[in-house]
């Protein structure tokens, strides 16, 4: 259990201090505090003589503090090993030796060795480890993981609070390592997808501990997180990318509405890799926003604070570009029962109730909850001081530097849907269908995906697998091999609806066929045939080939919808490897694990 200081005859300067130091003293530390403090007060009662206090336990020389430290992190999209790269950086700047690894690269028998480890990581889908986290992450939570009595270590979770198991990779690893003996050196620290700013305070916050352990003097806290902000054009400092060219993909009669957009990253000075990709900050539909102003009876023209740092913005631009208002979270709802005088609001929090909170909450918005739950107490401010800022969207590149200089392009998807009595719009992917034009800038910053990278093995085959949009980063891989020269073979596996209406990019992938840069092309469209036929069932229905360029070495890329498509075509090279191998299931799976280990099996779902 992890002592709080609240209730108590300090000030909140005080308490901050305790409540920061507490959790990274060891048993004997808090036992040497204690008896420090008794002698302390019995040195004060009349009578009780002059009593000396040692610096420390009698007898007892406080062992040396390395400054080796250990960063491994687990990242799906690139942001936690953004973060770890940030933080080795840093922490090199003040002094420190730093070793930064991926979880899947360390060997967790190193764990006894290391004094001094930094956790970065994400939590994937419902709850899960990253890809590059898995194997650290079951070694861990199992029972050949060492004690780590000498292990001082801080976590930084990230995640998304609009799933149940919010941060759960990073509240399994720093609740094992506690439990296998390590102490920790700061709090951890739950970040929402606007992580910026409190993983600059938990960094502030693990350096100054450090810093305090081997003897340094610190740099003030505040002063240590603002200086860890990026200045340059980044997640935190977007650039504003003008629109070249928005076209609809997607044939007439189609079922979907896909976008090919080509932005300018002309003086901007960004540049990115096959495999990474680029975040963009969208406005809501103002639609939504006089919905959502007109329900409240709030006047659009009123300020309101949107910040810590004070910045002021008319409500209706704070709705329309500086909030989300389009998910509902727990947290959010939980915030928003102060500000309601519906008892029904207070019901669904109670006890008791969670499955019927949880069902409310799928697939509703701020819009329906202002409407359900009225009479509302709070005022305008309130209200916006509740909701999460409008966090980025990630799109994974379609395009090659190489061969499109200063431009990035995105293939993306139109999300249209009815739920709850209303048609509901994807924010971003309807802002590019329907309000983004040429000529216009949005703001963008490249994530960097080391985890999704062409082989550096120029010879090397490669197996990609991208139904729909999923087709966005072979595009990107195509476009670069093409000017490369680069000699390996190359198998793409494409589907989506329709041939006539839904083949994304046809004529690339056919000149590519035509020049020898792509060898073999496989598709599969499943409302063209009686039974719908996927990607997976190409593959299977080739799966000598397949198993015969995984064992000339080829690299497998997988791009799109990991809950269905990517699950089913994972379970699918299963099926491959255990009857072209002729191997049993658990070692068909070492089999891909090993790919994976080697860097050879990559995915970039979602």
């Amino acid at each position: 259990m992890q002592l709080q200081v609240l209730n108590s005859p300090f000030n909140q300067e005080q308490a901050e201090l305790l409540n920061r130091i507490l959790p990274t003293l060891t048993e004997s530390q808090k036992v040497w505090l204690s008896g420090f403090l008794a002698a302390a007060q019995f040195a004060s009662i009349p009578g009780s003589g002059n009593i000396q206090v040692a610096d420390g336990p009698a007898g007892n020389t406080a062992p040396t503090i390395s400054k080796d430290v250990t960063i491994l992190f687990g990242s799906q999209t690139g942001n936690a090993q953004g973060l770890a790269k940030k933080a080795g950086k840093k922490l090199e700047g003040e002094g420190f030796q730093v070793t930064i690894q991926s979880m899947s690269d360390f060997k967790p028998n190193n764990l006894k060795k290391i004094q001094n480890l930094l956790i970065v990581t994400s939590t994937h889908g419902e709850g899960t480890p990253p890809d590059n986290a898995l194997s650290f992450h079951e070694f861990l939570i199992g029972k050949r993981a060492p004690k780590l009595d000498n292990l001082r270590f801080a976590v930084l979770a990230l995640g998304d609070s609009s799933y149940e198991f919010f941060c759960q990779t990073g509240k399994d690893f720093d609740a094992r390592l506690g439990e296998l003996g390590g102490t920790r050196l700061y709090p951890r620290f739950d970040c929402d997808l606007d992580y910026d700013e409190p993983a600059a305070e938990w960094l502030a916050g693990v350096l100054i501990s450090l810093n305090e352990a081997v003897g340094v003097s610190p740099i003030p806290e505040k002063e240590l997180a603002s200086q860890l902000v990026e200045s340059t054009y980044s997640r935190t400092n977007p650039f504003k990318a003008e629109v070249l060219e928005n076209i609809n993909l997607n044939g007439r009669g189609s079922n979907k509405e896909t976008r090919h957009l080509e932005l300018s990253l002309e003086g901007s000075g960004l540049t990115f890799e096959p495999g990474d990709s680029l975040g963009i900050y969208p406005e809501n539909d103002p639609a939504l926003v006089k919905l959502l102003l007109d329900e409240m009876n709030w006047d659009p023209e009123q300020k309101v604070t949107v910040n810590k740092k004070g910045e002021v913005l008319s409500l209706n631009d704070a709705l329309l570009s500086h909030f989300e208002i389009t998910t509902l979270t727990k947290p959010l709802f939980e915030k928003a029962a102060s500000l309601s005088a519906n008892e029904k609001i207070k019901e669904l929090l109670s006890a008791g109730n969670e499955d019927k909170l949880k069902t409310y909450l799928d697939g509703r918005d701020l819009l329906d909850l202002v409407r359900d739950f009225t009479p509302w107490i709070g005022s305008a401010q309130e209200f916006v001081s509740i909701l999460r800022k409008m966090p980025s969207r990630l799109y994974s590149i379609a395009s090659s530097l190489s061969a499109n200089p200063d431009e990035v392009h995105l293939t993306i998807g139109a999300v249209r849907y009815e739920a709850h009595g209303r048609e509901r719009k994807g924010v971003c992917s309807i802002l590019a269908a329907e309000r983004l034009q040429p000529g216009e800038t949005v703001p963008v910053y490249i994530q960097q995906n080391e985890n999704f990278k062409l082989p550096k093995n120029a010879d090397a085959p490669i197996i990609m697998v991208g139904p729909g949009t999923g087709a966005a980063p072979f595009r990107s891989f195509m476009q670069e091999r093409e000017e490369t020269g680069a000699t390996g073979k190359s198998w793409m596996f494409f589907g989506d609806q329709h041939f006539v209406t839904d083949f994304l990019y046809q004529t690339e992938w056919q000149k590519w066929l035509e020049n020898g840069i792509l060898t073999k092309m496989d598709v599969a469209f499943s409302r063209d045939t009686y039974q719908k036929v996927y990607v997976q069932h190409r593959m299977l229905e080739q799966s000598q080939e397949v198993f015969k360029w995984l064992q000339e070495g080829a690299h497998l890329y997988i791009c799109g919808d990991e809950k269905h498509m990517a699950h089913d075509v994972h379970k699918t090279l299963i099926e491959i490897i255990e009857k072209e191998g002729g191997l049993n299931r658990e070692k068909a799976e070492e089999y891909l694990a090993e790919m994976q280990q080697q860097k050879r099996y990559q995915r970039d779902v979602y």
